[in-house]
């Protein structure tokens, strides 16, 4: 069933399903913070999260020292999108080449992460969607490790779990909850065939004055 939903989602676009979650009420679920790092892209899935943290502060959630997210890439299936919880940082990587091989290699959609990546030109070379606040070389030996994966994480603000949906691509990146997917895919959906509908009035010729025209503000009512 959840891959039936993932087919759904990745047929949508991030306007589309933000604009689902407006109609709805399910309000800060998107962030702008979070750029394509290898090329344009749509990137959608089921999630599985990453939290890295501070080197010293403890051991990870199964008391076993790991290269961060391997565990994550080593588990992803082509339906998933690995998303870290780097908590914003610039300093160092949390998310590089090798992990991008594979991640690629056991077919995962892509990985999102809230703050630097490096190796990027690696992962265009693979084949890889990435998506982060930024690229840095620096490496995160002695800066950055995994705190814990599989559990519910803070990205940009926004709380998301393992299993919750993700939808990324150059405009933005939305996050939508499971308990949530089906209908925000059904409202995302009738959206799209609205939004076609006038596309296509306007690849006829007719103003765009009169296609998008009072009737577009209650579009999502």
């Amino acid at each position: 069933m959840s891959d039936r939903l993932v087919d759904r989602l990745r047929r949508l676009d991030s306007g589309a399903v933000s604009d689902a979650c407006d109609q709805l009420g399910l309000y800060g679920r998107v962030s702008t913070a979070l750029h394509p790092m290898t090329g344009p892209v749509r990137l959608g899935g089921r999630v599985v999260t990453v939290l890295l943290g501070p080197p010293g502060e403890g051991e990870s959630s199964d008391g076993t020292k790991r290269h961060l997210c391997a565990a994550a890439a080593d588990a992803a299936t082509p339906a998933d999108v690995i998303v870290v919880a780097h908590q914003g940082r610039t300093d160092c990587a949390g998310w590089g080449g090798n992990l991008s091989r594979a991640a690629r290699h056991r077919g995962a959609a892509g990985t999102v992460v809230h703050g630097a990546v490096r190796d990027v030109d690696e992962a265009i070379e693979v084949g890889y969607a990435v998506f982060a606040t930024t690229a840095t070389p620096r490496t995160a030996r002695g800066r950055a490790e995994e705190r814990a994966w599989g559990g519910t994480v803070s990205i940009d603000g926004i709380a998301v779990a393992t299993g919750d949906y993700v939808i990324a691509d150059s405009t933005g990146v939305v996050f939508v909850a499971a308990a949530d997917i089906e209908r925000v895919l059904a409202a995302g959906e009738a959206i799209v065939a609205k939004e076609a509908a006038m596309a296509a009035e306007l690849d006829a010729g007719r103003p765009v004055s009169d296609v998008m025209g009072a009737g577009y503000e209650t579009m999502l009512e």
